[in-house]
């Protein structure tokens, strides 16, 4: 089951990043239409991939709380 949702995510991390990796580059010929689409689509496989990680590997309290004093200091 744990390895199951540990390949799940990493076939998603790959997407993303992929889907990233993929950006039109800025230019003149750029139109504003082609790169909405692509940040749209970029948006909602990062969206995704953090709905996936709160779901099924969730912080504790004590990470987040210490993740955020260490970040405070």
């Amino acid at each position: 089951m744990k390895n199951e949702k540990f390949a799940k995510c990493i076939k998603m991390m790959r997407q993303l990043v992929s889907d990233i990796q993929g950006a039109p580059i800025p230019s003149e010929d750029l139109e504003p239409e082609l790169y909405r689409i692509w940040f749209e689509h970029v948006q909602t496989a990062g969206m995704e991939c953090l709905s996936y990680l709160d779901e099924n590997f969730p912080l504790e309290k004590e990470d987040i709380d210490s993740t955020l004093n260490k970040f405070l200091r």
